[in-house]
């Protein structure tokens, strides 16, 4: 590394001693200074250019995977929902702790779950190619309830949560924050399921 830069110096100096032969000692120092910090400066703002991210072989073609990759989320969303409630379960079984009707909002946010997930946005907006058995106004009826279930499967989470352990001030709390949880977990992973998927690959 010095000797490159011993090297640059004499270039320099000899660059500057050629285009200025009739300067002094002082100005040649000074010229050979302002040489080399902008040789510095060039260096430095190029130093990104030979950095070359297209043509790295682990590019992954994000569009072509997208379903993959909205699907692998939102059953990770699912499964995460279930496993938590599941823990919850074993952990306190006494029914006076966790109360097992508790239980029913997140089979109802699993019902909605499906129902969303079982039309397409097509067929929702009339784009499809067939009607379906439904046709595009029961597909929407559908979709409608399907999410009235899941809005309402949360918003009762929540009130279980508050009002069945937070308000009362019992002493053990962890049932209604995994009933919250699991509905949220479900719900959000039947949004991702529904909306992040793109229905031009299935063509």
């Amino acid at each position: 590394m010095q000797q490159h830069q011993r090297r640059l110096r004499r270039s320099l100096i000899k660059r500057v001693c050629v285009n200025c032969a009739c300067a002094g000692p002082s100005e040649i120092g000074s010229k050979v200074g302002l040489h080399i910090r902008k040789t510095k400066i060039k260096v430095m703002s190029g130093f990104l250019d030979g950095i070359r991210c297209g043509d790295c072989e682990c590019n992954v073609d994000w569009g072509e995977r997208r379903n993959t990759i909205a699907s692998v989320a939102a059953g990770v969303l699912f499964f995460t929902g279930w496993w938590i409630i599941i823990d919850a379960a074993v952990k306190y079984p006494d029914e006076g702790q966790f109360h097992h009707a508790y239980h029913t909002c997140g089979v109802i946010a699993t019902v909605a779950f499906l129902m969303i997930n079982a039309v397409s946005n097509g067929q929702v907006r009339g784009d499809s190619y067939s009607e379906g058995c439904i046709g595009q106004t029961g597909a929407r009826v559908w979709l409608f309830i399907g999410f009235m279930l899941a809005f309402g499967s949360l918003i009762a989470s929540m009130w279980i949560l508050f009002g069945g352990f937070v308000v009362p001030q019992k002493p053990v709390v962890y049932p209604g924050i995994a009933i919250f949880f699991q509905n949220a977990f479900i719900f959000f992973g039947g949004l991702v399921f529904k909306f992040g998927r793109t229905e031009d690959l299935w063509q």
